[in-house]
């Protein structure tokens, strides 16, 4: 609790506001616990947990079939994952891809997809057919997004470099959008403190400026009928709740409840003097202590089929 007192006093004052609890602080402190998700475009589940069974602990995360925690050192040098038949992802960042529902055949807009986590898990539920358009705004980011998608063999998938508010001029295109949205990083914290020091206010604000651009743009593209899920790894309500609020105030779009036995908490509906739609309500906000993950933040959207 001192440690992050002391390293950025303007976060601690304000996420005492959100979470004033004793766990949170304890939770936000410790170590992350890694996880992994089966590429099954190249491999069956049973078969890759049979044989790392026998050299790491495994736990299945309650949320995704192919996704699991993982105890012990080396996983990053087993056959396994330099052969992409596994992805080391965050467990609460599985949880996006299964919330969109995708489909074999579906037209898929990723706009900010880099390193393709979420990217390749898509791919693998939509069993290589129709196309994702895996969209990132960096070169660098690119570089290290086409290197995933070759080495988990994401073959329906077509990379562009774009800032992601230039699909707002392809209206009502796509069936599924995933927004994995450009964030402060909040739930990053217990992989690296760096998210700590960095963390700033004005930031935070500017960010939440840059993600109502985003989503808006993101519901201009989405087809009547389809499904845009918005998420981050921050925990700060002006990026989370405020954005979908800003999204339901200024369009007929909808939220629904995310079906997945994943521990929540109840979305943020005042803070600091703004109040929200009752509907963020339906939200998964996701606190470091409840699952023993990164805090996590998803939304699911539907526009109206007219």
């Amino acid at each position: 609790m001192d440690e992050l007192r002391d390293t950025n006093r303007a976060f601690f004052d304000k996420y005492s506001e959100i979470d004033d609890s004793r766990e949170f602080l304890e939770f936000m402190a410790k170590p992350l616990r890694q996880s992994f998700r089966v590429n099954t475009l190249k491999a069956e589940v049973g078969e890759v947990v049979e044989r790392l069974s026998s050299h790491f602990e495994l736990e299945q995360v309650p949320w995704v079939e192919e996704g699991f925690f993982v105890y012990g050192e080396g996983i990053t040098n087993t056959p396994e994952f330099s052969l992409g038949l596994i992805f080391m992802q965050e467990a609460s960042s599985m949880i996006p891809p299964l919330a969109l529902d995708v489909e074999p055949g579906m037209l898929v807009l990723d706009m900010a997809a880099s390193p393709g986590a979420k990217t390749t898990q898509m791919s693998a539920y939509m069993e290589n057919t129709g196309c994702i358009i895996a969209n990132d705004v960096k070169y660098p980011r690119i570089n290290t997004l086409i290197s995933n998608l070759q080495k988990f063999g994401a073959v329906n998938v077509r990379v562009t470099m774009k800032d992601g508010r230039y699909f707002g001029r392809f209206r009502e295109k796509f069936d599924r959008i995933l927004l994995d949205a450009p964030c402060s990083n909040v739930g990053m914290i217990r992989k690296n403190y760096k998210y700590l020091k960095l963390w700033r206010q004005r930031d935070v604000e500017a960010l939440s400026r840059l993600q109502k651009s985003l989503i808006m743009a993101a519901y201009k593209a989405l087809r009547p009928g389809g499904v845009l899920v918005y998420s981050t790894c921050t925990l700060d309500p002006e990026e989370n709740e405020e954005v979908v609020d800003y999204l339901l105030s200024n369009t007929d779009a909808r939220l629904e409840r995310i079906d997945l036995p994943v521990k929540s908490r109840e979305p943020v509906t005042e803070f600091r003097g703004k109040r929200y739609d009752e509907e963020v309500r339906k939200c998964l906000r996701i606190h470091p202590q409840d699952n023993d993950t990164e805090g996590f933040f998803v939304a699911k959207v539907v526009k109206p089929d007219e």
